[in-house]
């Protein structure tokens, strides 16, 4: 059992079980609480930021500040988690308001520059979550290890293209197509956001296994850690769609 989603590996779900006592096990309505809280306090970060940049007037400049430092912070803790799960309890509510900081400069900036996109990307957000969790929950798609090593791959080939960029990025050179409003870039960010969507279906798929194999209770919020990592990269990919649609 693998997972596309490198802060969801089976293998800590597998470790932590040997420490869970029945009573104190991890249950994915746990988890669903425990999502609901990071959520929260990410909202909460957002419109923070978002009103601190607005009274600043809504430029790069203003917000590079919250979206540096809320980015690096939020990287770094990230990678402490997927390294060290048992400090999820901890550390994932400090994620979560370090990508709040960050979405919110994000956020206010796209809406300047298209009113009404930031809703659009959160409803869609919210929508395209409902849709893949009923697709799960009735088993209309079924995660197997076919589907896991298909989309695993495609995460794999989306991850390099973001890695070339920003390494071509440090000497000045783009990337053709990825950030232009050509039907070629607006089909990339059409297959990314499906990417996201089906890397929605295995975690919900990877969190139902570890419920099932007993892991203990803390492992709930590395569950809704990682998926609230798969939350903010699909609300991203949504928003550079929507706003190349918005150029095309």
């Amino acid at each position: 059992m693998r997972s596309h989603n490198p802060t969801l590996r089976d293998s800590v779900f597998r470790q932590s079980r040997a420490v869970a006592s029945d009573a104190q096990v991890m249950t994915i309505d746990g988890t669903m609480g425990k999502l609901a809280i990071l959520l929260l306090l990410m909202t909460g970060a957002a419109a923070f930021t978002w009103n601190r940049v607005g009274l600043e007037g809504t430029t790069l400049a203003a917000v590079q500040p919250w979206m540096i430092g809320g980015g690096l912070v939020g990287f770094i803790l990230s990678l402490v988690i997927s390294f060290k799960p048992n400090l999820a309890p901890v550390l994932s509510p400090a994620f979560a308001i370090c990508e709040g900081l960050l979405l919110g400069a994000i956020s206010a900036l796209y809406a300047t520059l298209y009113q009404g996109i930031v809703m659009q990307a959160v409803l869609l957000t919210i929508g395209i979550t409902f849709v893949m969790l009923t697709l799960y929950r009735f088993r209309v798609i079924r995660v197997t290890q076919k589907l896991r090593a298909i989309v695993f791959g495609a995460f794999l080939a989306m991850f390099a293209v973001y890695m070339l960029t920003f390494v071509l990025g440090l000497f000045g050179i783009g990337m053709p197509y990825l950030h232009d409003a050509s039907p070629v870039g607006i089909g990339i960010s059409v297959v990314f956001v499906v990417i996201c969507a089906f890397m929605l279906l295995l975690d919900f798929d990877l969190i139902e296994r570890g419920a099932r194999q007993g892991a203990p209770k803390m492992m709930e919020w590395y569950g809704a850690f990682a998926l609230l990592v798969t939350l903010i990269w699909l609300y991203m990919e949504l928003l550079r769609l929507l706003s190349k649609l918005r150029r095309s």
